[in-house]
């Protein structure tokens, strides 16, 4: 199988590149999440770096996180991985560009979120689909509130639906909808962040995302341990995840 990932450095050594490259569905499973969180600590100390991109190979960004990973024996595993991937890209010492086409649902839009911006296609697709499993979304439940309001954070997170480019952007979820998003981000950055130094973006980064930071690392403990003691301890979180597998209708029994 081919590497999950590919990562290499653009823009005279400014800009950090990230491929997802599993398409179509880029699912981001444990060896996904290992590679992403393996390239963000071996370059986070470039001194010479002044943002990253990360986009994705395939006609969509991701399905979402790896479902049988989610069933008991691995819950656990799968968590902590995601969890730590999710505080090295909030604590990445300069801004990270998300380009995104397609669909961008689960573990996916939890990956995109921990960035700092979201540059779309027409055709994206935002959604927080763990509701119809029978679970939530921890990390979307932590990162969306600082993205968008948060009555509608609730309403992506416990109706499941999914929402088109447009209304991500109107939302304030997408900075901007392009036709080419890799173009549009990438002239972004040489416009905007190329020029400045490095440490300074280094101090600025660290300071604008200062409360982010802290919050995120407390509370994604708590709907960790949340998800971990009490969701699955239900007999419903497991129906809907063995159901998805096995491509049924859930069955639920409300408890």
């Amino acid at each position: 199988m081919t590497a999950p990932l590919k990562d290499w450095l653009d823009a005279d050594g400014s800009l950090l590149r990230l491929r997802l490259a599993r398409p179509k569905a880029n699912i981001v499973d444990a060896e996904m999440i290992a590679a992403l969180h393996g390239a963000l600590l071996a370059h986070g100390g470039n001194p010479a770096l002044r943002g990253a991109l990360l986009d994705h190979e395939g006609p969509h960004f991701s399905f979402g996180a790896s479902v049988a990973e989610h069933l008991p024996a691995q819950c656990a595993q799968m968590l902590a991985g995601l969890h730590a991937l999710i505080l090295a890209m909030v604590d990445f010492p300069v801004p990270i560009i998300v380009v995104v086409r397609g669909q961008c649902l689960g573990g996916g839009l939890e990956v995109a979120l921990a960035g700092s911006w979201i540059f779309a296609a027409p055709d994206a697709q935002f959604g927080q689909p763990e509701m119809k499993l029978g679970v939530f979304a921890p990390a979307a439940s932590v990162l969306l509130p600082y993205r968008v309001s948060q009555a509608f954070a609730e309403d992506l997170l416990y109706s499941g639906r999914s929402i088109a480019a447009a209304e991500a952007e109107r939302k304030g979820l997408v900075q901007a909808v392009a036709d080419d998003p890799e173009a549009t981000g990438l002239s972004w950055f040489h416009d905007h962040l190329q020029d400045k130094s490095a440490a300074s973006l280094s101090c600025a980064t660290a300071a604008a995302r200062g409360a982010l930071r802290r919050d995120v690392r407390v509370r994604l403990a708590e709907v960790e341990r949340l998800y971990l003691d009490q969701l699955m301890a239900t007999r419903d979180a497991n129906e809907g995840l063995v159901a998805f597998l096995a491509k049924r209708k859930p069955q639920w029994e409300h408890r």
